[in-house]
């Protein structure tokens, strides 16, 4: 009886109750497999990556190692020439130490160094000390101008007064020097390069090349073109007139003659080693009314106020001239 009924108990169950079990499973089976082959493939990816390199991998580390080399090769080359240039530095500074017996003077480090000193000092003060400074040196500059226009007043008159003797009052270097840096010995007290005691230095001393072209520095007559066997060597003086009065001492070859008229800018000679003179260079001096005066400040038609500055710190750093 029970083996008759079991039959007709499995058909009461609907078939697509049946069918959507089966859907089910298959389903999931899918996605199982589907996870499995993409855990799979990345894997296999992972692995792949790890030992191998794509193209595009390879190539940037190919370019990669290249730039490395070259990066590695040029610093070789860097440190190379810094060696030699701190060498070159090293042997310029004995140099100068054997010539001037003094250390070189780096005025732009001692002007930095002065520069961060005030910056650092005004950090530590208040408000109501700068202010009391500030208004300090504002009253101070106003004196100052007060001063300058009543100075500038007066040599406007004498430049009026003078207009037409300008071009006769000595107003640049006797030679090329945009960089300043070739006036060594300057006006003073300085120890003389052979008797080794302070002699009294009546010029300034350029460290010029031989065949260097030395310029007249104001118009004038060529006073006296001395070529005999002296300790000044080849030597030209030109008289400006107004009582001004201009010595080029040292001198290679001399195109000006006595007597000739000469123009401020006319080549007038080349700069030697002749006389008395511990290496080539020119020793310029400028006289008025027979006394003779400090060069530097004659060079103001060249300089601004800066360069002038300039070029009396270097003046004062070498502390031995050239003859």
């Amino acid at each position: 009886m029970d083996n008759k009924r079991t039959p007709k108990f499995k058909e009461l169950v609907p078939r697509w109750h049946e069918q959507r079990e089966k859907f089910k499973k298959k389903f999931w089976r899918g996605v199982i497999h589907l996870f499995a082959w993409i855990g799979i493939a990345v894997i296999y990816y992972a692995a792949f990556s790890f030992f191998f390199d794509t193209p595009l991998e390879y190539q940037m580390k190919h370019s990669t190692r290249k730039l490395r080399q070259e990066y590695d090769s040029l610093s070789e080359r860097y440190a190379t020439v810094e060696k030699v240039l701190y060498n070159v530095i090293d042997r310029d500074k004995q140099v100068f130490r054997t010539l001037f017996e003094s250390d070189p003077y780096n005025f732009d480090t001692e002007f930095e160094k002065k520069r961060w000193e005030t910056h650092e000092k005004l950090l530590t003060k208040s408000n109501k000390e700068l202010g009391k400074e500030f208004f300090g040196k504002l009253n101070t500059l106003e004196k100052r101008a007060g001063e300058h226009l009543y100075t500038l007043a007066t040599l406007e008159q004498t430049a009026d007064s003078l207009k037409d003797r300008i071009d006769n009052i000595p107003a640049i270097q006797p030679v090329i020097n945009k960089d300043l840096t070739l006036l060594t010995a300057s006006y003073g007290m300085r120890i003389h390069p052979f008797y080794k005691i302070l002699t009294a230095h009546q010029g300034v001393d350029y460290t010029v090349s031989e065949g260097s072209r030395v310029f007249a520095t104001a118009d004038g007559r060529i006073k006296d073109v001395v070529t005999r066997n002296t300790t000044s060597g080849n030597t030209v003086v030109i008289n400006h007139g107004n009582g001004y009065e201009t010595t080029y001492s040292h001198l290679g070859k001399i195109y000006a003659k006595k007597g000739e008229f000469v123009k401020r800018g006319d080549i007038i000679a080349q700069s030697g080693n002749t006389g008395l003179s511990l290496a080539p260079h020119l020793h310029y001096e400028v006289k008025h009314d027979g006394m003779r005066v400090d060069p530097i400040h004659y060079f103001f038609m060249e300089l601004n106020y800066q360069d002038y500055q300039k070029i009396i710190r270097i003046a004062q750093t070498g502390m031995q001239s050239f003859d």
